[in-house]
């Protein structure tokens, strides 16, 4: 037995790891970038009988959009005006939304993330609240020096009828 048989097998070990080490690595660094391109979009569906007051007013043209997905419930989009601002009640925090981050399409909109931290409006006196029939969100704007009310009726409840 020779020094050459010796290091025969290490080398082909080290070709061997190589070869399945390499394209490993490579799917490790892909496929988390893939899921994260997919999970940004979001969805937004208007939602129908929704009721929105500025200072116990209703103002002239506004809408509220929640997440698609059933899961997120703490997040919602409002519309006022020509002002978009969306609102994470478990963070009781305001967001400003600038229109070119939305695409919107009928009654559908689309957009990536808008809760980012430098985006962050000045609000205050949130109140938070299920109010029966709907879930009722108080906060006020502090840039526009008034109390914003938005009410979210609840799903209805089928499990009777299942």
């Amino acid at each position: 037995m020779g020094l050459d048989d010796v290091k025969k097998p290490r080398v082909r070990r080290f070709a061997l790891r190589r070869i399945v080490i390499v394209p490993t690595l490579a799917l490790m660094t892909i496929a988390p970038a893939a899921t994260a391109n997919d999970g940004e979009r979001v969805h937004w569906k208007l939602v129908e009988r929704a009721q929105l007051k500025i200072d116990d007013k209703p103002p002239l043209t506004w809408s509220v959009y929640r997440p698609d997905k059933k899961k997120v419930t703490n997040q919602v989009l409002v519309l006022l005006g020509k002002r978009y601002i969306a609102l994470d009640t478990k963070a009781k925090l305001a967001y400003q939304v600038f229109p070119a981050d939305l695409s919107i399409n009928g009654s559908e909109v689309e957009s990536g993330d808008l809760f980012k931290s430098e985006r962050v409006l000045p609000s205050s006196d949130w109140v938070v609240r299920d109010v029966g029939p709907a879930e009722r969100i108080q906060l006020r704007l502090k840039d526009y020096g008034r109390m914003i009310e938005v009410m979210l009726p609840h799903p209805p409840d089928l499990r009777a009828f299942y």
